[in-house]
């Protein structure tokens, strides 16, 4: 039980999980508890999907930003441990910064409607009818408002307000005015209770609690386990092609991309004609760049906020998020403290990206451009910490060709599909039996506590299937 090496697996188990992002470690963990054999297969040499971290030199750099809902420590305590719940702690500063305004909130409901109220001008009636339409929502509606139709029905013409309330939510899963409301609206409620919150000791403290948990319950995993095919027999999955080696199971549960897990593991001919063009019709969502940042040992600044949400675009847009001409970061500052012992100081600057914008350099113009993306970050730094690039031994950057190397989501996508995916992942076992997905999709299951979240949903499908058989 625990971590093994690929050729010590054992030949059979009842589910193989394919993918170690968030969702695939939770069902994993869950199946494991319920008495099922389970192997989770991750083809990176570390598990945690976008949810990971990396190290270099003496920096441990956390990838994504590190901020998720208070409902992350229920689902902690719930399907992991409540030692990892006791973990789970309040930022205790997010921070907007671009040329319609500048404030600082906690995120909370009641902060974010004072600041509605005495900063905007906003009606409370207005706020409150806002919050009741967000919190009705749910994945099973059929509403077809989008983000810019809710936000024209309460906040007509106030780009302003929907640059605060819309910028954290499309840094956070990629949606955008155009998307439906669902897609904004749930997450935005699941933030808009108690704030946003970290894991304290870091991205790397929390996958370790992860594994030695796995192991405790009894979970078989492996890393640089590549899921190559799913095999079938009578119209049921029957095993997993791992690393050029059949291992027989009885189901298996992709954490990979819809996309891919429908087109390439298992093949187009095996599903009826009108689920493969809902498949087709699946849009992938764009991808993001990163900067990490170290500073030399020693080195410190005074606090700045734990998010930071910049920009030097006039006016909210999407699009402009979106562009290599970078105008919109996030910076996500991780102090000493989050890590507690250590005098490190790191800085993580997120920007959303579009992977056709990178795909087609040539080598050397590839990596004139990632400098550039690092030389520019560091020059925005430096407003919130003024002679920040004396203070700094080491940056590194991350393109959608990176993300797509890493996690091989097709171009590099960070945040799964658009939302009609969700529907197709959903509905994947009632085409094949035993064949179940777990992976980012829709949109609205972007994100740390979505991940997880889903990862619980789709482990008791599995656990019923596994009973009925």
């Amino acid at each position: 039980m625990g971590r093994k090496k690929f050729e010590e697996i054992n030949g059979e188990y009842d589910v193989i999980v394919a993918g170690g992002g968030l969702g695939g470690l939770t069902a994993a963990n869950i199946l494991a508890k319920n008495g099922h054999r389970v192997l989770l297969a991750e083809q990176h040499f570390q598990l945690g999907g976008l949810a990971t971290y990396f190290k270099r030199k003496n920096h441990i750099f956390d990838v994504a930003l590190h901020g998720f809902p208070v409902g992350m420590k229920k689902t902690l305590r719930k399907y992991w441990s409540q030692e990892m719940a006791d973990r789970i702690t309040q930022v205790r500063s997010i921070r907007f910064d671009n040329p319609q305004f500048s404030l600082e909130t906690t995120f909370t409901k009641e902060d974010f409607t004072g600041i509605l109220i005495n900063k905007f001008g906003v009606e409370r009636e207005t706020i409150v009818a806002f919050y009741n339409e967000l919190e009705g929502m749910n994945f099973y509606d059929n509403g077809k408002m989008t983000n810019r139709g809710l936000f024209e029905k309460y906040f007509p013409g106030r780009n302003d307000v929907v640059r605060l309330l819309m910028e954290p939510i499309t840094y956070a899963n990629g949606s955008n005015l155009d998307e439906l409301a669902i897609t904004y609206g749930i997450v935005f409620s699941n933030f808009m209770s108690k704030g946003v919150f970290t894991f304290l000791g870091g991205t790397d403290l929390m996958i370790d609690m992860m594994e030695k948990e796995l192991e405790k319950n009894g979970a078989d995993f492996c890393t640089k386990a590549k899921v190559e095919k799913v095999s079938l027999e009578n119209g049921k999955v029957s095993g997993v092609n791992i690393n050029g080696r059949k291992i027989k199971c009885r189901s298996v549960l992709s954490n990979g991309n819809i996309l891919s897990t429908i087109h390439e593991w298992i093949g187009d001919n095996h599903f009826s004609r009108e689920f493969i063009e809902k498949a087709k019709a699946v849009r992938l969502n764009n991808s993001s760049c990163q900067v990490y940042i170290g500073l030399k040992p020693g080195e410190k600044f005074d606090f700045i906020g734990d998010l930071l949400f910049t920009s030097t675009c006039p006016v909210f847009d999407p699009e402009k998020l979106l562009a290599k001409d970078v105008t919109s970061r996030t910076f996500s500052v991780y102090y000493p403290d989050i890590r507690p012992g250590s005098d490190d100081y790191t800085i993580v600057a997120s920007m959303n990206a579009r992977y056709e914008d990178w795909a087609e350099l040539g080598k050397k113009e590839y990596m004139e451009a990632k400098d550039k993306l690092i030389k520019d970050t560091v020059v925005a730094l430096d407003k919130y910490i003024p002679g920040i690039q004396d203070k700094i031994d080491y940056t590194e950057a991350a393109t959608p060709k990176t993300f797509q190397r890493y996690t091989l989501h097709g171009l590099g996508s960070s945040f799964g599909t658009k939302f009609e995916g969700l529907e197709v992942s959903m509905k994947l076992p009632e085409q094949i039996p035993g064949i179940f997905h777990a992976g980012s999709v829709g949109i609205i299951m972007s994100g740390w506590l979505g991940a997880a979240n889903y990862g619980v949903i789709v482990s008791n499908k599995i656990d019923k299937y596994l009973h009925n058989l």
